[in-house]
């Protein structure tokens, strides 16, 4: 496939080389909801635009995404959160 199926839409190996990501982590994403996605078809399309948001967020937090009591985490309900007292 060549070119974007839908403005802004990429499949899954697309979006894999427009993120640097492999394509097994790109589909990783998807179906955990962290980037925006649909099914056409047969074919998974990933939101160009929205991977590549995620990923600038990613390297922004640096080694710090590693951290799971991350506000942004415990705000989102997910990771862990720290005791009130």
């Amino acid at each position: 496939m060549s070119g974007a199926i839908v403005e802004g839409w990429v499949n899954i190996e697309q979006a894999a080389a427009a993120s640097g990501y492999n394509a097994r982590h790109v589909r990783l994403l998807a179906g955990r909801g962290r980037v925006p996605c649909q099914k056409v078809g047969p074919v998974w399309l990933i939101d160009r635009g929205g991977l590549l948001a995620y990923k600038a967020r990613m390297d922004a937090l640096g080694k710090s995404k590693y951290d799971p009591w991350r506000r942004d985490l415990a705000d989102q309900g997910r990771g862990r959160r720290r005791d009130a007292g």
